[in-house]
């Protein structure tokens, strides 16, 4: 077992994405900016969903689910970061490693499987309108949430299982900013041959299958909203495109990481890609997909007139 060879007091060594130069510090700075934005925007975004009753509806339910994961994913990996940057002490305790490996493997696992409930809950709105109440009723979407949460979290019970019992006799210092699985299998003595299969399987479920659902979705909505009117189609093209490419962000980032053999990736590629999925896209989601809308607008004005008035 992978125990032998380490205690629980060894600890990996991260060796994260900015040195202390002028130009990485402003970068980091930048990081901090766009963390900051993430969490003010997605605890807003929970907070209005939970106040506002006319906002209790299964799109803004999903919506609201979406904002807590991406909360939970920015605060899983840049607090960390940030200690050791400005600390400079880079260390990380085989614990606290694999919390953070559960904590993102699960959270980006269950935002796809958000994403693509989120897609199916656009489709029949736009093209079963009539219907809606039927095919998207609140005990579907909350069975859609929470299977999302529950499938994503047993995957990343199992990563942390395999991960955690490998034999770690090379060195111990992680090219990430974050307890990444494939930087660590990369340091592993085990031959992970079969855990890298398993990967692949786990990724073709939860990162092509939300694809598909999403691209076939968006296709469909697409093509019933060209019926509509020339001001509408744009409306709608403006809308869908911007959905899309967070999307495509996303996944896209995700599929390059870990749907490629560990010996064919490249620890400066996997930083700058995984920024876009754990400190970017968490920013740029309730930007995309709740701030802009009129009911949020609206139910945000209403709190603040709220705020306002109070004694």
């Amino acid at each position: 077992m992978g125990w032998e060879n380490q205690t629980f007091n060894s600890d990996f060594i991260l060796l994260g994405i900015f040195d202390h130069s002028p130009f990485h510090t402003f970068l980091f700075t930048l990081v901090l900016a766009i963390f900051t934005v993430a969490c003010v925007g997605n605890t807003v975004m929970v907070l209005l969903i939970l106040l506002d009753a006319q906002l209790h509806t299964p799109m803004y339910f999903l919506l609201s689910q979406l904002s807590l994961m991406d909360l939970m994913l920015v605060c899983t990996t840049v607090p960390k970061m940030a200690v050791n940057f400005l600390s400079g002490r880079k260390s990380i305790s085989l614990a606290g490693c694999g919390t953070q490996i559960f904590l993102y493997v699960s959270l980006i696992g269950a935002e796809c499987f958000l994403l693509a409930a989120m897609a199916y809950d656009l489709y029949v709105a736009i093209c079963h309108p009539l219907r809606y109440q039927v095919l998207m009723s609140q005990k579907l979407c909350a069975i859609m949430a929470a299977s999302s949460w529950i499938l994503a979290s047993f995957d990343g019970i199992i990563d942390v299982a395999f991960v955690l019992t490998f034999s770690y006799c090379r060195s111990r210092e992680i090219a990430q900013f974050f307890c990444d699985v494939p930087a660590l299998l990369t340091l592993s003595c085990t031959d992970t041959k079969t855990f890298e299969r398993m990967i692949f399987v786990c990724c073709v479920i939860m990162l092509l299958f939300p694809v598909v659902t999403i691209s076939a979705s968006y296709t469909r909505v697409l093509a019933v909203m060209q019926m509509g009117s020339g001001e509408g189609r744009r409306k709608a093209f403006a809308t869908c495109s911007s959905h899309l490419m967070v999307v495509g962000m996303y996944f896209g980032a995700a599929i390059f990481n870990y749907m490629r053999p560990t010996s064919e990736q490249s620890p400066t590629q996997n930083k700058m890609v995984s920024a876009f999925y754990t400190i970017l896209t968490p920013m740029l989601n309730p930007l995309i997909y709740s701030l802009r809308n009129r009911e949020v607008s609206r139910a945000f004005m209403m709190l603040v007139g709220k705020v306002k008035s109070a004694p």
